[in-house]
């Protein structure tokens, strides 16, 4: 799939060293395949000594000696980077845009053409190569462009595909959840201090409890709900937990969470 292509980076942030940190362990790539391009000398300093891969400074020499490339910059300096590589970009490249809340059809407005590009919504749990991410094919984007996408991102994580139009729904929940599940790690160790536990203990049972119920679910294939029921005896201290999380509308807090996200960031895009 990768046979005689190169891969390359407009922008090296952590997203992008993510990216290639991941890409580089799967053994998709060597990292004299890849290039990074970033305006930074010193990212590109780091980028260089920890990976061995490839790097610049400028934008037009990553689209001019790469096939795959990756938008990994801000939305504010969106504008300005596609201006600057439009006369450079053709049919042959594949684009892959990780900017937040840019639509497909905004990229190829500024280009002023039309070429293959897949969007892709990751979530910052790819930094550790834990993430989740989601992807959105383009019009002229193929099966081949796809799989690329698909084995770029399933290098740092979980990969599902969907409609562009169902990304703002993404950001709302697996984009802004990492915050959601980390406030709740932060809720359950303060409650195992108000218990009398030492801070680092309350902090290390409420991150390792969160990670296992996570792998339980994951390994085992169980609905949420039959896994509580598991742990849920008659009578017993669970019970009387989940009753004060329900009564206090934990559920439904959550719920609102990723409604209220999802639609912040339909209004941001």
């Amino acid at each position: 799939m990768w046979a005689g292509k190169k891969l390359g980076f407009i922008g090296g942030g952590n997203m992008g060293g993510a990216l290639t940190k991941g890409v580089l362990k799967a053994g998709l790539l060597e990292p004299s395949s890849i290039l990074i391009g970033d305006i930074s000398e010193e990212r590109l300093d780091f980028l260089a000594r920890e990976y061995q891969v490839q790097t610049t400074e400028s934008n037009t020499e990553v689209v001019k000696n790469c096939d795959v490339i990756i938008l990994a910059v801000k939305p504010q300096v969106m504008a300005a980077v596609l201006e600057g590589i439009k006369d450079v970009v053709e049919d042959r490249h594949l684009l892959i845009s990780i900017m937040a809340g840019v639509k497909l059809a905004t990229i190829s407005s500024l280009l002023g053409k039309e070429v293959p590009m897949i969007r892709v919504m990751p979530n910052t749990p790819a930094l550790v190569l834990e993430g989740a991410s989601a992807i959105a094919c383009g019009a002229k984007a193929t099966d081949e462009h796809k799989e690329l996408a698909l084995s770029i991102f399933s290098a740092v994580g979980e990969v599902v595909e969907v409609e562009e139009k169902l990304l703002d729904a993404v950001t709302g929940l697996s984009g802004s959840g990492p915050a959601y599940i980390l406030l709740v790690i932060e809720a359950l160790t303060d409650g195992g201090v108000m218990a009398g536990l030492p801070r680092p203990v309350a902090s290390k049972l409420a991150i390792q409890t969160t990670l296992g119920a996570a792998k339980l679910m994951a390994e085992t294939g169980l609905h949420s709900a039959a896994l509580k029921d598991q742990i849920t005896s008659p009578g017993g201290t669970t019970i009387y937990g989940l009753e004060v999380l329900e009564s206090g509308g934990a559920r439904g807090l959550l719920m609102q969470a990723v409604q209220t996200a999802t639609k912040r960031s339909e209004e941001l895009g």
